[in-house]
């Protein structure tokens, strides 16, 4: 399967509150959550429901997996095409604590930390099928990208400056080449950035002469 990774990002980068703002938020002092909800409109959230039916199985972090699994995992199949994809096929979670997932057909990776979880995953990965799906999980998306697990990052851009929050990159982090294979912009601003992940960049090896 082809591990795809969607995320809600403002134009600063940001990815934590994007749907609205959860205790632990609270908890950190974040008070600007719910910012991308309100520019989403039929034409992005009729993809957004497309491509979660197109999802062989999805990959979650702990806290990502109790939001949805309260959420959609408490929603009848029809009354959402998301809730019916999620409710129907597997689901894994990357977690070393959770031990009795109540949310139907999940399975726990990793419970003896990175190593363990990258060969998860790349198990996954081996098996046959279409896309093996990440949606939000901020941090595993991270973790993920920095071993090279993703295959294809999609970045549903808001056309918003939260100014706060976390971040899907950090400061300082992996350097990584990025290949556009699809783009579209939705009527309220969403740009939809499609991307397939290679190795490095390229950088110039130009000498700048700083009294120029």
């Amino acid at each position: 399967m082809k591990l795809t990774a969607t995320i809600q990002v403002s134009v600063d980068g940001v990815l934590q509150g994007n749907g609205g703002l959860h205790e632990i938020d609270r908890r950190t002092g974040f008070e600007r959550g719910g910012w991308a909800r309100p520019l989403f409109d039929s034409e992005s959230m009729a993809y957004v429901d497309e491509l979660y039916q197109r999802a062989d199985a999805f990959l979650f972090g702990r806290r990502t997996y109790d939001v949805f699994a309260s959420y959609w995992g408490a929603m009848a199949n029809e009354a959402s095409p998301i809730a019916a994809a999620l409710n129907s096929r597997p689901k894994y979670v990357a977690s070393t604590t959770l031990t009795d997932p109540v949310w139907a057909d999940t399975t726990v990776l990793g419970s003896g930390g990175g190593s363990d979880l990258a060969a998860a995953v790349r198990e996954l990965k081996a098996r046959p099928g279409g896309e093996l799906q990440l949606h939000g999980s901020g941090e595993l998306a991270r973790w993920l990208l920095e071993h090279r697990l993703v295959d294809e990052l999609n970045l549903l851009v808001c056309p918003v400056v939260v100014g706060d929050g976390a971040r899907l990159f950090p400061e300082r982090g992996l350097d990584m080449a990025l290949e556009l294979v699809e783009s579209h912009v939705y009527p309220k601003g969403i740009t939809l950035l499609v991307y397939r992940l290679g190795g490095r960049p390229e950088y110039t090896r130009d000498v700048v002469d700083a009294d120029a």
